[in-house]
């Protein structure tokens, strides 16, 4: 074999291989810079879609919180809920995504995504949120209880099959939510939370 065919074969190597390492560098850039909140934002989109109830609407107690008064306050919303306990404890948790109507607080990002929802046969929900629920301020014990707890009493005061809630983060079990609760166990109604509601 000549020199060169020898330095051209080299050259044909180094280019084959130079393009196939590109191809590989190209392929992981895009899925690494494909934006995962235009994704999420689109499925509670069609989550929100999907939920939609031909039935007729009824009131549904919703308890959001207020960090300025510590306590959580009670909102009462016409909701169509779904058929099925899972898919209208994916109803409220959206709702309380949304915010609030009067002036306290949601108890989540507006960002957040509810990514699943199970309920099993012991009555406990599990309910997992896309990381974007832990990107909000600060807000110490107390507030972090509260926003908890608000996702807690609203979805088992509507659905009483629910007796506890366990809270996931992006399918996982994670320590915390903010830094200050501890989520790793499982989370029952905690009435002591709501702040009286004025007689009417």
């Amino acid at each position: 074999m000549s020199l060169r065919i020898r330095i051209l074969l080299l050259v044909t190597l180094a280019m084959l291989g130079g393009g196939y390492f590109y191809l590989r560098v190209l392929a992981r850039r895009v899925n690494l810079e494909n934006p995962p909140h235009r994704d999420a934002s689109m499925l509670t989109r069609l989550s929100e879609a999907v939920l939609q109830s031909s039935s007729p609407s009824q009131g549904v107690t919703l308890y959001f919180p207020s960090y300025d008064q510590g306590k959580l306050l009670a909102e009462t919303r016409p909701l169509a809920l779904a058929a099925g306990d899972t898919n209208r404890i994916r109803q409220i948790v959206l709702a309380l995504i949304e915010g609030p109507r009067s002036g306290s607080n949601a108890p989540l990002p507006p960002a957040t995504t509810v990514r699943a929802v199970f309920l099993a046969a012991d009555g406990t929900a599990y309910l997992d949120l896309s990381s974007e629920a832990q990107s909000g301020p600060s807000l110490g014990v107390r507030g972090e209880s509260l926003a908890i707890y608000s996702l807690v009493d609203s979805i088992s005061i509507n659905i009483p099959s629910v007796k506890r809630l366990k809270i996931l983060i992006q399918g996982q079990e994670v320590e915390t939510l903010n830094g200050h609760v501890d989520l790793t166990s499982n989370f029952a109604p905690e009435v002591s939370y709501a702040a009286p509601t004025p007689p009417r």
